[in-house]
């Protein structure tokens, strides 16, 4: 197959021979909407495009899941970093939630420019290891305000069913009467 010649019309033979065997070389199947949608693009190919939307850290020890929502909200996290709203994305993007409340709205009011975190990280089968929570907390400090400072509480979700356990136990109660003796 021959492509239309990009070359000015002085070119050389070896140089418009040189162009058809690079276009026939650089001719690759490549569907571009699914390598920059991170729902479709190859796990190969997703730490390239978390470079690609400047996401501040990349781990390989993620879970996939982790790994595809960090770069589905690299925007959104980009555009609001500096908000409480930003450090609720990061958290989400690792599959947990968040709880933050800032100075202001603590009873007494605590320290300008200071907010509590509580992270919670059971959810969607992320991994809560300390490393982990050390990953998450770092990116927490990207994304919030650069004058603010937080502490850090760590929650846990938990599910438990309530039963009912009774147990029969067999006892005899007998009667006696003391009475004092004689003198």
């Amino acid at each position: 197959m021959t492509y239309s010649s990009l070359l000015p019309p002085a070119s050389t033979d070896l140089e418009r021979a040189l162009e058809q065997v690079a276009a026939r070389l650089l001719d690759i199947a490549v569907l571009v909407r699914d390598v920059w949608s991170p729902s479709n693009c190859p796990i190969a190919l997703l730490p390239w495009l978390a470079w690609g939307l400047s996401l501040d850290n990349w781990s390989s020890d993620w879970p996939e899941g982790v790994k595809r929502e960090r770069v589905r909200k690299a925007i959104i996290i980009a555009r609001q970093k500096g908000t409480a709203a930003s450090v609720r994305a990061v958290v989400q993007s690792f599959g947990g939630s968040v709880a933050i409340r800032e100075w202001w709205q603590q009873e007494p009011k605590g320290d300008p420019h200071t907010f509590d975190l509580v992270l919670n990280l059971d959810q969607n089968g992320a991994p809560a290891s300390a490393a982990f929570v050390d990953q998450v907390i770092a990116e927490v400090r990207r994304a919030k305000p650069v004058r603010s400072h937080f502490t850090f509480t760590q929650g846990i979700t938990a599910e438990a069913d309530i039963g009912l356990i009774a147990a029969v136990r067999p006892i005899i109660y007998a009667r006696l009467s003391c009475t004092a003796p004689a003198a």
